[in-house]
Order: structure tokens, then sequence, then C-alpha cells
């Protein structure tokens, strides 16, 4: 019968075990995952079972971390978000979250764009460390992702983005991420970018500051290829500032409305 091991595809006897399987492959493997499921105790294996033989503190190869994300992953998922590139501008409160979101689902390449350093105040909201302070955000954010995913292509681009540049840094994209936190630049960059690019949806945000209800964060669709996610209501303003929790549900509405669209479905 045919099983995979770690994404390699073995001939083995009809009734061999796990175990067996695991002591002939990698007798030094403590974590065993079968069809997507860790496992601890023997079973005999079946035509068609995918293995993943994985040892902690070990770091996987480029190989061996794709199959373990297979195996995570809903089927099909990785196949088909692996080629795919993502575009973020801005990598604050709502981009660096989106990011690592993005990076830890295997999507393959990010474009990242920020001309900000890391800042004290930002650490509380974005995916940043104490350590990081006084770096180029893109260039902390790559660091980060670097730790997460290795594997993941990450181009960093320390420079604002205007609608004079936004053609030459973003053309080659899947999807589009808006992540700004100023309004001008927020127009700017989704008039110029659905003007140069009408077929490549492109994802903003509007509305996540205070402590008002998590529910009240939505995706919706504000025209074609143009997804929106927050609540359209509640902009920073004396008594309401940005707060990790909503800047962080509206991060991941933002990240999921982009592997939705990856995935070709709608938001």
């Amino acid at each position: 019968m045919q099983i995979v091991v770690n994404e390699e595809f073995f001939q083995v006897e009809a009734g061999v075990s796990l175990f067996e399987l695991r002591d002939c492959q990698k007798p030094n493997a403590d974590l065993v995952i079968v069809n997507g499921y860790p496992v601890d105790e023997d079973q005999k294996l079946k035509d068609g079972d995918r293995v993943v033989l994985l040892c902690h503190g070990e770091q996987p190869t480029a190989t061996d971390l794709e199959a373990l994300m297979r195996a995570r992953h809903t089927p099909g998922v990785h196949e088909k978000i692996k080629n795919s590139c993502v575009g973020i501008a801005g990598v604050g409160g709502l981009g660096s979250n989106i990011a690592v979101a993005l990076a830890r689902v295997g999507v393959g390449k990010l474009v990242v764009a920020d001309f900000d350093l890391v800042e004290p105040s930002n650490l509380n909201r974005q995916h940043y460390f104490i350590d990081q302070i006084g770096l180029p955000k893109v260039l902390a954010l790559r660091d980060l992702i670097a730790r997460i995913n290795p594997f993941v292509e990450l181009k960093a681009i320390h420079e604002k983005i205007t609608s004079v540049n936004l053609p030459t840094y973003f053309s080659g994209v899947d999807v589009m991420v808006e992540a700004f936190d100023v309004v001008a630049q927020k127009t700017m960059l989704v008039s110029h970018f659905l003007s140069n690019f009408p077929q490549i949806p492109l994802v903003a945000a509007s509305g996540m500051a205070g402590y008002e209800p998590a529910n009240s964060i939505t995706t919706r669709k504000a025209a074609e290829n143009l997804y929106i996610c927050g609540d359209a209501v509640t902009a920073v303003e004396p008594g309401q500032g940005l707060l990790a929790p909503r800047v962080g549900i509206a991060a991941h509405h933002q990240a999921n409305a982009v592997l939705r669209l990856l995935l070709g479905e709608e938001p």
C-alpha cells in the first residue's frame, strides 16, 4: 500500500504499524501526526495515510515545515496559498498582526511597506518587542517572520508609500492590504490602488478604536474588489485610543479576508 511520510510517497507492506514506520524512518521523532492529528498511541496504517514525523526543538527543513503545515491545515489550503503574494501597506497595529497571521498560514511571499520606526508607544498593540525599539518596523517584522517561518519570502520596503511609487512596489501582488493609521493615507492607497489594479482585491480597515464590543467589527464588501474590516464608526479621538484587543480583531478580520480571497471565496 502507499502512504505519504513528510510529503514523500512510500510503498509499505499491508499491516505495518505507525510506530514500526517511525522506528524505520525517523526513530528519534517525538511528534507524530497522522492525517492532521497528533497521536501518541500505535495504530495500523491504511492505504493513503499521511504521516508527519518531527522532533521537538529541531528546526525543520523547508520540506518538513511544509509537511507540518499541510498536516495542520484544512486539506488543500496550503497548496493554494504557498505560491501567493500579498502586499501590506503599513505594518503598525493592523499590518504587523496581519503579516504574522499570514506567515503562520503559509502565504509564500509578503511585500510590506512602512517608513516608521518601532516606538515604545507601539507596544500596546503592535506585534513588536521591547528590544526592537528604534528599528525600522519593516526590518523588525522581517526578523519576527523569520523566527516564525523562515521560508516565507518577505520584501521589506522602508519608505513612505505614495501614489507615485505604489504601482511599482505592489504590481505583482495577488491581494493588497491597506493597514495605515492616517485617513489621508488610507484614502490615497484605496483610490490609487484600485485605479491602477482594478482586477486585484483590496482589503482595507475602518473603525477599531476603543473597547466597544468585539462583535461590532465586521467584514463587508464596499465596492467591486474592495472589502472593509471594522465597525466604520470608532475613530481615534480623545478618550478613545487604539487598544490591542479590537485592533487585533480587525487585523485578523483582514487576514481572514485575504485568506478567503486567495482560496477563491468571498470574504
